[in-house]
């Protein structure tokens, strides 16, 4: 195994889905310059917007948007983690909030569609259901890379650790977060959850956030990079920025042996409880 680079983008996508896409564009390009061997971004990045445009911005998948990421991958030889993007199902009336993950080919090497939605009502409080226009996905994806596995999830799912020790013993050492986290919760919540899962799994975290005012909250951004003892290598600033950081998949081995929690477990004694 060998060091890279990894490049996150932290970006304000709105509601003009072509100067999202031509702005991400710019970002890749510049990531790419810098020597970065996988570039992220996050999640929602080709719309940001009013909600009666969702459907609208979104596509299916072969189709622009992906083809768009295919040629960038194969343009700069890269590994491209493309956020999250809605894609059309086909016979529905919901999308999926799907990540895809391109080669340096430009060939499409994983996709995942997002498994938990974000369905929160409060008594005489505010109410947000995601499952109104998403469908959710079932699959847990590890993926392979000439580096090594990663394990693909999107924002509300970090808060499911059972999903990130299953990627962890399916032999993920990166773990990708792409999210468009609120700042209510994100300046409570983000970093110290984005830790514990690095921490738990031994694996590298890499979450990338939008920033920017949305049509319904302020997003958090703070896109950021962690290393498995659950160092933060690398923080975004409060505005559109990349990140880099140097990910060294031997030292996920390292801490693995010197700290061998995942190899402590007792999988005969955990019983989930009756419903």
């Amino acid at each position: 195994m060998s060091k890279f680079l990894m490049a996150v983008l932290q970006i304000d996508s709105q509601a003009d889905k072509k100067a999202n896409l031509d702005k991400v564009g710019r970002f890749i390009d510049e990531a790419a310059s810098h020597g970065a061997r996988f570039v992220a971004m996050a999640e929602n990045i080709h719309y940001c917007g009013p909600k009666d445009g969702v459907f609208a911005s979104a596509e299916p998948i072969p189709g622009p948007m992906s083809e768009f990421f295919a040629a960038k991958a194969k343009q700069h030889r890269i590994w491209l983690h493309c956020g999250s993007i809605g894609e059309v199902v086909p016979g529905e009336n919901k999308l999926y909030n799907t990540t895809l993950l391109y080669n340096p080919r430009g060939d499409l090497a994983a996709r995942y569609e997002k498994i938990h939605m974000y369905d929160v009502e409060i008594e005489n409080g505010p109410s947000t259901r995601e499952s109104d226009t998403k469908k959710p996905g079932h699959r847990i994806v590890v993926a392979d890379t000439e580096f090594c596995k990663v394990g693909l999830s999107i924002c509300y799912d970090m808060r499911f650790p059972e999903m990130y020790r299953i990627m962890a013993l399916q032999g993920a050492k990166v773990m990708f977060v792409p999210a468009n986290y609120t700042l209510f919760t994100g300046k409570d919540h983000w970093e110290c959850i984005l830790k514990t899962r690095a921490i738990e799994n031994q694996c590298y975290v890499v979450a990338p956030a939008q920033i920017g005012k949305k049509p319904a909250f302020q997003a958090y951004g703070r896109s950021m990079i962690i290393n498995p003892w659950g160092v933060t290598v690398a923080c975004a600033e409060d505005r559109e920025t990349i990140i880099y950081a140097e990910i060294d998949p031997d030292y996920v081995n390292q801490i693995r042996e010197q700290l061998p929690s995942l190899k402590n477990r007792q999988p005969g004694a955990y019983v989930w409880p009756a419903k």
